[in-house]
Protein backbone atom coordinates (compact mmCIF):
# COMPACT_ATOMS: atom_id res chain seq x y z
CA UNK A 1 0.00 0.00 0.00
CA UNK A 2 1.44 3.39 -0.95
CA UNK A 3 1.64 6.01 1.71
CA UNK A 4 -1.49 8.02 2.37
CA UNK A 5 0.62 11.18 2.08
CA UNK A 6 1.11 10.39 -1.61
CA UNK A 7 -2.66 10.10 -2.04
CA UNK A 8 -3.24 13.42 -0.29
CA UNK A 9 -0.70 15.04 -2.58
CA UNK A 10 -2.54 13.59 -5.56
CA UNK A 11 -5.94 14.80 -4.34
CA UNK A 12 -4.60 18.30 -3.71
CA UNK A 13 -3.96 18.70 -7.45
CA UNK A 14 -7.45 17.67 -8.59
CA UNK A 15 -8.56 21.28 -9.08
CA UNK A 16 -5.90 21.83 -11.77
CA UNK A 17 -7.64 21.84 -15.14
CA UNK A 18 -6.09 19.45 -17.67
CA UNK A 19 -6.75 19.84 -21.40
CA UNK A 20 -8.10 16.91 -23.37
CA UNK A 21 -4.99 16.65 -25.54
CA UNK A 22 -2.71 16.61 -22.50
CA UNK A 23 -4.98 14.20 -20.64
CA UNK A 24 -5.20 11.68 -23.48
CA UNK A 25 -1.42 11.83 -23.85
CA UNK A 26 -1.06 11.23 -20.10
CA UNK A 27 -3.12 8.02 -20.18
CA UNK A 28 -1.69 6.85 -23.51
CA UNK A 29 0.82 4.42 -21.87
CA UNK A 30 -2.12 2.43 -20.47
CA UNK A 31 -3.88 2.48 -23.85
CA UNK A 32 -0.67 1.36 -25.54
CA UNK A 33 -0.27 -1.49 -23.06
CA UNK A 34 -3.84 -2.67 -23.64
CA UNK A 35 -3.31 -2.57 -27.41
CA UNK A 36 -0.01 -4.43 -27.27
CA UNK A 37 -1.14 -7.08 -24.83
CA UNK A 38 -4.90 -7.57 -24.97
CA UNK A 39 -5.78 -6.45 -28.50
CA UNK A 40 -2.85 -8.22 -30.15
CA UNK A 41 -3.61 -11.39 -28.16
CA UNK A 42 -7.27 -11.27 -29.23
CA UNK A 43 -6.35 -10.71 -32.88
CA UNK A 44 -3.93 -13.65 -33.04
CA UNK A 45 -6.20 -15.76 -30.83
CA UNK A 46 -3.44 -16.76 -28.42
CA UNK A 47 -2.82 -15.07 -25.08
CA UNK A 48 0.51 -16.86 -24.63
CA UNK A 49 2.25 -15.39 -27.70
CA UNK A 50 2.60 -11.82 -26.42
CA UNK A 51 4.52 -11.74 -23.13
CA UNK A 52 3.04 -9.21 -20.72
CA UNK A 53 6.55 -8.08 -19.75
CA UNK A 54 7.30 -7.04 -23.35
CA UNK A 55 4.05 -5.07 -23.57
CA UNK A 56 4.95 -3.31 -20.31
CA UNK A 57 8.49 -2.52 -21.49
CA UNK A 58 7.12 -0.80 -24.60
CA UNK A 59 4.49 1.05 -22.56
CA UNK A 60 7.06 2.08 -19.94
CA UNK A 61 9.40 3.47 -22.61
CA UNK A 62 6.52 5.46 -24.04
CA UNK A 63 5.59 6.73 -20.57
CA UNK A 64 9.14 8.02 -20.02
CA UNK A 65 9.08 9.64 -23.48
CA UNK A 66 5.86 11.61 -22.91
CA UNK A 67 7.00 12.89 -19.50
CA UNK A 68 8.15 16.22 -20.91
CA UNK A 69 9.58 19.31 -19.28
CA UNK A 70 12.02 17.45 -17.02
CA UNK A 71 15.44 15.90 -17.69
CA UNK A 72 15.64 12.24 -18.63
CA UNK A 73 17.37 11.47 -15.34
CA UNK A 74 14.39 12.94 -13.44
CA UNK A 75 11.92 10.87 -15.48
CA UNK A 76 13.83 7.69 -14.72
CA UNK A 77 14.00 8.71 -11.07
CA UNK A 78 10.20 9.06 -10.88
CA UNK A 79 9.75 5.70 -12.63
CA UNK A 80 12.21 4.02 -10.28
CA UNK A 81 10.76 5.64 -7.16
CA UNK A 82 7.28 4.35 -8.00
CA UNK A 83 8.59 0.91 -8.92
CA UNK A 84 10.58 0.73 -5.70
CA UNK A 85 7.90 2.07 -3.36
CA UNK A 86 7.35 0.34 -0.03
CA UNK A 87 4.07 -1.11 -1.28
CA UNK A 88 5.71 -2.71 -4.31
CA UNK A 89 8.67 -4.04 -2.34
CA UNK A 90 6.29 -5.55 0.19
CA UNK A 91 4.48 -7.38 -2.62
CA UNK A 92 7.79 -8.63 -3.98
CA UNK A 93 8.68 -10.05 -0.57
CA UNK A 94 5.37 -11.91 -0.62
CA UNK A 95 6.10 -13.20 -4.13
CA UNK A 96 9.55 -14.46 -3.08
CA UNK A 97 8.26 -16.21 0.04
CA UNK A 98 5.23 -17.60 -1.81
CA UNK A 99 7.47 -19.04 -4.52
CA UNK A 100 9.75 -20.65 -1.98
CA UNK A 101 6.86 -22.12 0.02
CA UNK A 102 4.92 -23.38 -3.02
CA UNK A 103 7.96 -25.12 -4.51
CA UNK A 104 9.04 -26.62 -1.19
CA UNK A 105 5.53 -27.88 -0.39
CA UNK A 106 5.16 -29.41 -3.83
CA UNK A 107 8.52 -31.19 -3.91
CA UNK A 108 8.18 -32.64 -0.42
CA UNK A 109 4.70 -34.01 -1.22
CA UNK A 110 2.54 -31.62 0.82
CA UNK A 111 0.30 -30.74 -2.13
CA UNK A 112 -0.19 -34.38 -3.15
CA UNK A 113 -1.06 -35.28 0.44
CA UNK A 114 -3.58 -32.44 0.72
CA UNK A 115 -5.18 -33.28 -2.63
CA UNK A 116 -5.35 -36.96 -1.66
CA UNK A 117 -7.13 -36.07 1.59
CA UNK A 118 -9.50 -33.69 -0.20
CA UNK A 119 -10.47 -36.19 -2.88
CA UNK A 120 -10.96 -38.94 -0.32
CA UNK A 121 -13.70 -37.05 1.54
CA UNK A 122 -15.08 -34.63 -1.08
CA UNK A 123 -17.15 -36.04 -3.98
CA UNK A 124 -15.71 -35.17 -7.40
CA UNK A 125 -18.79 -33.16 -8.41
CA UNK A 126 -18.23 -30.82 -5.47
CA UNK A 127 -14.56 -30.07 -6.17
CA UNK A 128 -15.10 -26.71 -7.87
CA UNK A 129 -17.82 -25.48 -5.47
CA UNK A 130 -15.64 -26.68 -2.59
CA UNK A 131 -12.65 -24.64 -3.78
CA UNK A 132 -14.85 -21.56 -4.25
CA UNK A 133 -16.43 -21.86 -0.79
CA UNK A 134 -12.99 -22.39 0.78
CA UNK A 135 -11.65 -19.27 -0.96
CA UNK A 136 -14.67 -17.22 0.14
CA UNK A 137 -14.41 -18.39 3.74
CA UNK A 138 -10.64 -17.95 4.09
CA UNK A 139 -10.62 -14.50 2.47
CA UNK A 140 -13.57 -13.40 4.61
CA UNK A 141 -11.74 -14.57 7.73
CA UNK A 142 -8.32 -13.12 6.96
CA UNK A 143 -9.41 -10.05 5.00
CA UNK A 144 -6.84 -10.39 2.23
CA UNK A 145 -7.15 -11.77 -1.26
CA UNK A 146 -3.37 -12.15 -1.59
CA UNK A 147 -3.16 -14.44 1.44
CA UNK A 148 -6.01 -16.56 0.10
CA UNK A 149 -4.37 -16.88 -3.30
CA UNK A 150 -1.10 -17.98 -1.68
CA UNK A 151 -2.83 -20.60 0.45
CA UNK A 152 -5.16 -22.14 -2.13
CA UNK A 153 -3.69 -21.74 -5.64
CA UNK A 154 -1.17 -24.62 -5.48
CA UNK A 155 -3.87 -26.92 -4.10
CA UNK A 156 -6.36 -25.82 -6.78
CA UNK A 157 -3.81 -26.41 -9.55
CA UNK A 158 -3.12 -29.93 -8.33
CA UNK A 159 -6.86 -30.65 -8.05
CA UNK A 160 -7.34 -29.45 -11.62
CA UNK A 161 -4.51 -31.61 -12.94
CA UNK A 162 -5.69 -34.65 -10.99
CA UNK A 163 -9.30 -34.30 -12.18
CA UNK A 164 -8.29 -33.52 -15.77
CA UNK A 165 -9.98 -30.13 -15.66
CA UNK A 166 -8.74 -26.71 -16.82
CA UNK A 167 -6.04 -25.17 -14.61
CA UNK A 168 -7.02 -21.57 -15.55
CA UNK A 169 -10.60 -22.43 -14.58
CA UNK A 170 -9.60 -23.59 -11.09
CA UNK A 171 -7.31 -20.57 -10.68
CA UNK A 172 -10.19 -18.26 -11.61
CA UNK A 173 -12.35 -19.97 -8.97
CA UNK A 174 -9.73 -19.19 -6.31
CA UNK A 175 -9.31 -15.57 -7.44
CA UNK A 176 -13.07 -14.97 -7.48
CA UNK A 177 -13.55 -16.42 -4.01
CA UNK A 178 -10.56 -14.46 -2.73
CA UNK A 179 -12.14 -11.18 -3.78
CA UNK A 180 -15.43 -12.07 -2.09
CA UNK A 181 -13.70 -11.86 1.28
CA UNK A 182 -11.57 -8.89 0.25
CA UNK A 183 -14.80 -7.03 -0.43
CA UNK A 184 -16.81 -8.25 2.59
CA UNK A 185 -14.35 -8.77 5.45
CA UNK A 186 -14.36 -6.36 8.41
CA UNK A 187 -10.55 -6.46 8.55
CA UNK A 188 -9.93 -5.94 4.84
CA UNK A 189 -7.90 -2.83 4.03
CA UNK A 190 -10.41 -1.93 1.30
CA UNK A 191 -13.27 -2.05 3.83
CA UNK A 192 -11.32 0.13 6.25
CA UNK A 193 -10.44 2.64 3.51
CA UNK A 194 -13.99 2.79 2.14
CA UNK A 195 -15.69 3.27 5.52
CA UNK A 196 -13.18 5.83 6.78
CA UNK A 197 -13.34 7.99 3.66
CA UNK A 198 -17.15 7.99 3.76
CA UNK A 199 -17.56 8.28 7.54
CA UNK A 200 -19.77 5.24 8.06
CA UNK A 201 -19.62 2.23 10.36
CA UNK A 202 -18.25 -1.07 9.11
CA UNK A 203 -21.42 -2.99 9.96
CA UNK A 204 -23.48 -0.51 7.94
CA UNK A 205 -21.25 -0.96 4.92
CA UNK A 206 -21.34 -4.75 5.43
CA UNK A 207 -25.15 -4.77 5.31
CA UNK A 208 -25.17 -2.65 2.15
CA UNK A 209 -22.56 -4.91 0.57
CA UNK A 210 -24.38 -8.07 1.57
CA UNK A 211 -27.22 -7.39 -0.88
CA UNK A 212 -24.67 -7.16 -3.70
CA UNK A 213 -21.91 -9.66 -2.93
CA UNK A 214 -23.94 -12.52 -1.44
CA UNK A 215 -26.36 -12.91 -4.39
CA UNK A 216 -23.39 -12.71 -6.77
CA UNK A 217 -21.55 -15.41 -4.80
CA UNK A 218 -24.64 -17.65 -4.69
CA UNK A 219 -25.22 -17.27 -8.43
CA UNK A 220 -21.57 -18.14 -9.06
CA UNK A 221 -21.75 -21.11 -6.70
CA UNK A 222 -24.84 -22.50 -8.47
CA UNK A 223 -23.06 -22.08 -11.78
CA UNK A 224 -20.04 -23.98 -10.45
CA UNK A 225 -22.28 -26.77 -9.13
CA UNK A 226 -23.85 -27.15 -12.58
CA UNK A 227 -20.45 -27.18 -14.29
CA UNK A 228 -19.06 -29.67 -11.77
CA UNK A 229 -21.86 -32.17 -12.38
CA UNK A 230 -19.89 -33.35 -15.41
CA UNK A 231 -16.99 -34.49 -13.18
CA UNK A 232 -18.06 -38.04 -12.37
CA UNK A 233 -14.99 -39.46 -10.68
CA UNK A 234 -11.37 -38.67 -9.95
CA UNK A 235 -8.60 -41.19 -9.54
CA UNK A 236 -6.91 -40.78 -6.17
CA UNK A 237 -3.20 -39.96 -6.24
CA UNK A 238 -0.75 -42.45 -4.83
CA UNK A 239 -0.91 -43.01 -1.09
CA UNK A 240 0.94 -40.32 0.83
CA UNK A 241 1.81 -39.49 4.43
CA UNK A 242 -1.03 -37.38 6.00
CA UNK A 243 1.53 -35.57 8.19
CA UNK A 244 2.74 -33.81 5.02
CA UNK A 245 -0.38 -31.60 4.98
CA UNK A 246 0.80 -29.76 8.11
CA UNK A 247 2.53 -26.91 6.21
CA UNK A 248 -0.80 -26.02 4.58
CA UNK A 249 -2.67 -26.40 7.84
CA UNK A 250 -0.19 -24.02 9.50
CA UNK A 251 -0.52 -21.46 6.69
CA UNK A 252 -4.34 -21.49 6.69
CA UNK A 253 -4.76 -21.52 10.48
CA UNK A 254 -2.26 -18.70 11.06
CA UNK A 255 -3.88 -16.68 8.29
CA UNK A 256 -7.29 -17.20 9.90
CA UNK A 257 -5.87 -15.77 13.13
CA UNK A 258 -4.97 -12.62 11.23
CA UNK A 259 -1.19 -12.96 11.21
CA UNK A 260 0.75 -10.93 8.65
CA UNK A 261 1.01 -12.84 5.36
CA UNK A 262 4.82 -12.65 5.30
CA UNK A 263 5.06 -14.18 8.77
CA UNK A 264 2.51 -16.82 7.76
CA UNK A 265 4.69 -17.83 4.81
CA UNK A 266 7.89 -17.83 6.88
CA UNK A 267 6.35 -20.11 9.50
CA UNK A 268 4.88 -22.27 6.75
CA UNK A 269 8.34 -22.67 5.22
CA UNK A 270 9.90 -23.52 8.59
CA UNK A 271 7.19 -26.11 9.25
CA UNK A 272 7.77 -27.67 5.83
CA UNK A 273 11.53 -27.80 6.42
CA UNK A 274 11.14 -29.54 9.79
CA UNK A 275 8.75 -32.15 8.38
CA UNK A 276 10.86 -32.71 5.27
CA UNK A 277 14.02 -33.21 7.36
CA UNK A 278 12.15 -35.72 9.52
CA UNK A 279 11.19 -37.59 6.33
CA UNK A 280 14.76 -37.98 5.11
CA UNK A 281 15.32 -34.92 2.92
CA UNK A 282 18.70 -33.18 3.07
CA UNK A 283 18.82 -29.50 4.02
CA UNK A 284 20.75 -28.59 0.86
CA UNK A 285 18.12 -30.39 -1.22
CA UNK A 286 15.37 -28.34 0.42
CA UNK A 287 17.34 -25.16 -0.25
CA UNK A 288 17.39 -26.16 -3.92
CA UNK A 289 13.61 -26.57 -3.93
CA UNK A 290 13.13 -23.12 -2.43
CA UNK A 291 15.65 -21.54 -4.80
CA UNK A 292 13.80 -22.96 -7.80
CA UNK A 293 10.55 -21.52 -6.44
CA UNK A 294 12.09 -18.09 -5.95
CA UNK A 295 13.54 -18.19 -9.48
CA UNK A 296 10.07 -18.97 -10.85
CA UNK A 297 8.86 -15.62 -9.47
CA UNK A 298 11.40 -13.67 -11.55
CA UNK A 299 9.04 -12.80 -14.41
CA UNK A 300 6.30 -11.84 -11.95
CA UNK A 301 8.64 -9.47 -10.12
CA UNK A 302 9.74 -7.83 -13.38
CA UNK A 303 6.11 -7.35 -14.44
CA UNK A 304 5.26 -5.82 -11.06
CA UNK A 305 8.15 -3.35 -11.20
CA UNK A 306 7.41 -2.30 -14.80
CA UNK A 307 3.68 -1.85 -14.16
CA UNK A 308 4.28 0.19 -11.00
CA UNK A 309 6.81 2.46 -12.70
CA UNK A 310 4.64 3.02 -15.76
CA UNK A 311 1.51 3.75 -13.72
CA UNK A 312 3.55 6.09 -11.50
CA UNK A 313 4.48 8.22 -14.50
CA UNK A 314 0.85 8.19 -15.69
CA UNK A 315 -0.07 9.68 -12.31
CA UNK A 316 2.83 12.17 -12.39
CA UNK A 317 1.86 13.58 -15.81
CA UNK A 318 -1.77 14.04 -14.77
CA UNK A 319 -3.43 10.94 -16.20
CA UNK A 320 -5.39 10.09 -13.05
CA UNK A 321 -6.43 13.72 -12.52
CA UNK A 322 -7.65 13.93 -16.11
CA UNK A 323 -9.84 10.85 -15.69
CA UNK A 324 -11.34 12.22 -12.48
CA UNK A 325 -11.96 15.53 -14.20
CA UNK A 326 -13.79 13.89 -17.12
CA UNK A 327 -15.93 11.62 -14.96
CA UNK A 328 -17.17 14.41 -12.69
CA UNK A 329 -17.85 16.97 -15.41
CA UNK A 330 -21.46 16.04 -16.17
CA UNK A 331 -23.37 14.32 -13.36
CA UNK A 332 -27.16 14.60 -13.31
CA UNK A 333 -29.37 12.61 -10.97
CA UNK A 334 -28.69 10.03 -8.28
CA UNK A 335 -28.17 7.11 -10.68
CA UNK A 336 -25.57 8.96 -12.70
CA UNK A 337 -23.91 10.07 -9.47
CA UNK A 338 -23.60 6.42 -8.37
CA UNK A 339 -22.36 5.47 -11.83
CA UNK A 340 -19.76 8.23 -11.65
CA UNK A 341 -18.51 6.99 -8.26
CA UNK A 342 -18.29 3.43 -9.58
CA UNK A 343 -16.46 4.57 -12.71
CA UNK A 344 -14.11 6.84 -10.74
CA UNK A 345 -12.79 4.12 -8.47
CA UNK A 346 -12.69 1.55 -11.27
CA UNK A 347 -10.68 3.65 -13.70
CA UNK A 348 -8.29 4.89 -11.01
CA UNK A 349 -7.83 1.23 -10.04
CA UNK A 350 -6.86 0.48 -13.63
CA UNK A 351 -4.27 3.26 -13.37
CA UNK A 352 -2.85 2.18 -10.00
CA UNK A 353 -3.42 -1.62 -9.97
CA UNK A 354 -4.23 -1.28 -6.26
CA UNK A 355 -7.83 -1.25 -5.04
CA UNK A 356 -7.02 0.29 -1.65
CA UNK A 357 -5.07 3.15 -3.22
CA UNK A 358 -7.92 3.72 -5.69
CA UNK A 359 -10.44 4.03 -2.85
CA UNK A 360 -8.23 6.47 -0.93
CA UNK A 361 -7.62 8.52 -4.08
CA UNK A 362 -11.28 9.11 -4.95
CA UNK A 363 -12.71 8.83 -1.43
CA UNK A 364 -13.19 12.51 -0.64
CA UNK A 365 -14.41 13.33 -4.15
CA UNK A 366 -16.94 10.48 -3.94
CA UNK A 367 -18.10 11.75 -0.55
CA UNK A 368 -18.76 15.19 -2.04
CA UNK A 369 -20.78 13.65 -4.87
CA UNK A 370 -22.80 11.45 -2.51
CA UNK A 371 -23.61 14.38 -0.20
CA UNK A 372 -24.73 16.51 -3.13
CA UNK A 373 -27.09 13.86 -4.51
CA UNK A 374 -28.32 12.33 -1.24
CA UNK A 375 -26.49 9.00 -1.45
CA UNK A 376 -26.01 7.36 1.95
CA UNK A 377 -22.39 6.98 3.13
CA UNK A 378 -22.78 3.20 3.48
CA UNK A 379 -23.98 2.98 -0.14
CA UNK A 380 -21.03 4.99 -1.39
CA UNK A 381 -18.60 2.91 0.69
CA UNK A 382 -20.14 -0.24 -0.73
CA UNK A 383 -19.80 1.03 -4.30
CA UNK A 384 -16.18 2.05 -3.77
CA UNK A 385 -15.18 -1.28 -2.24
CA UNK A 386 -17.16 -3.50 -4.62
CA UNK A 387 -16.20 -1.75 -7.86
CA UNK A 388 -12.52 -1.53 -6.93
CA UNK A 389 -12.50 -5.27 -6.16
CA UNK A 390 -14.22 -6.02 -9.49
CA UNK A 391 -11.58 -4.06 -11.38
CA UNK A 392 -8.67 -5.52 -9.42
CA UNK A 393 -10.04 -9.00 -10.12
CA UNK A 394 -10.30 -8.43 -13.88
CA UNK A 395 -7.08 -6.57 -14.75
CA UNK A 396 -4.31 -8.98 -15.82
CA UNK A 397 -1.60 -6.99 -14.01
CA UNK A 398 -3.23 -6.95 -10.56
CA UNK A 399 -1.08 -8.45 -7.81
CA UNK A 400 -3.57 -11.22 -7.04
CA UNK A 401 -3.90 -12.41 -10.64
CA UNK A 402 -0.17 -12.16 -11.28
CA UNK A 403 0.63 -14.15 -8.15
CA UNK A 404 -2.01 -16.83 -8.79
CA UNK A 405 -1.01 -17.33 -12.43
CA UNK A 406 2.68 -17.36 -11.54
CA UNK A 407 2.07 -20.09 -8.96
CA UNK A 408 0.04 -21.99 -11.57
CA UNK A 409 2.52 -21.44 -14.38
CA UNK A 410 -0.06 -19.94 -16.77
CA UNK A 411 -0.57 -16.63 -18.60
CA UNK A 412 -2.02 -13.75 -16.53
CA UNK A 413 -4.87 -13.50 -19.02
CA UNK A 414 -5.67 -17.25 -19.01
CA UNK A 415 -8.20 -17.18 -16.09
CA UNK A 416 -10.13 -14.24 -17.60
CA UNK A 417 -12.76 -16.29 -19.51
CA UNK A 418 -13.64 -18.09 -16.27
CA UNK A 419 -14.00 -15.05 -14.01
CA UNK A 420 -17.69 -15.58 -13.32
CA UNK A 421 -17.85 -13.98 -9.88
CA UNK A 422 -16.78 -10.44 -10.86
CA UNK A 423 -19.26 -10.43 -13.76
CA UNK A 424 -22.01 -11.56 -11.39
CA UNK A 425 -20.94 -8.69 -9.11
CA UNK A 426 -21.21 -6.24 -12.01
CA UNK A 427 -24.78 -7.35 -12.66
CA UNK A 428 -25.67 -6.92 -8.98
CA UNK A 429 -24.05 -3.46 -8.87
CA UNK A 430 -26.08 -2.35 -11.89
CA UNK A 431 -29.27 -3.64 -10.25
CA UNK A 432 -28.47 -1.96 -6.93
CA UNK A 433 -27.71 1.37 -8.63
CA UNK A 434 -30.86 1.19 -10.74
CA UNK A 435 -33.20 0.60 -7.80
CA UNK A 436 -31.49 2.73 -5.15
CA UNK A 437 -33.51 5.62 -3.78
CA UNK A 438 -31.59 8.56 -2.39
CA UNK A 439 -32.33 9.86 1.06
CA UNK A 440 -34.27 13.14 1.23
CA UNK A 441 -31.98 16.17 0.95
CA UNK A 442 -31.76 18.52 3.93
CA UNK A 443 -33.36 21.88 3.28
Amino acid sequence: MRKIDDMQELKSTLHTRISHSRGILAISPIILFLIFYLVVSVIIGDFYKMPIAVALVVSSMWAVAIYRGVPLSKRIEVFSKEAGSSNIMYMIWIFVLAGAFASLAKEMGAIDATVNLTLEYLPARFLVPGVFIAACFISLAIGTSVGTVVALTPLAVQLAETSGESVPFFVAVVIGGAFFGDNMSFISDTTIAATRTQGCKMNEKFKANLWIALPAALITLIFYIILSSEISSVELPKTSNPILILPYVVVIVLALFGMNVTMVLVLGILTAIVIALANGYALLELAGFMGAGIDSMGNLIIITLLAAGMLGIVKAVGGVNYLLQCLTARISGVRWAQAAIAALVSIVNVCTANNTVAIITVGSLSKNISEKYGIEPRKTASLLDTCSCITQCLIPYGAQTLLATALAGISPIAPFPYMYYPWALIIMVVISVSFYRAKPMDK
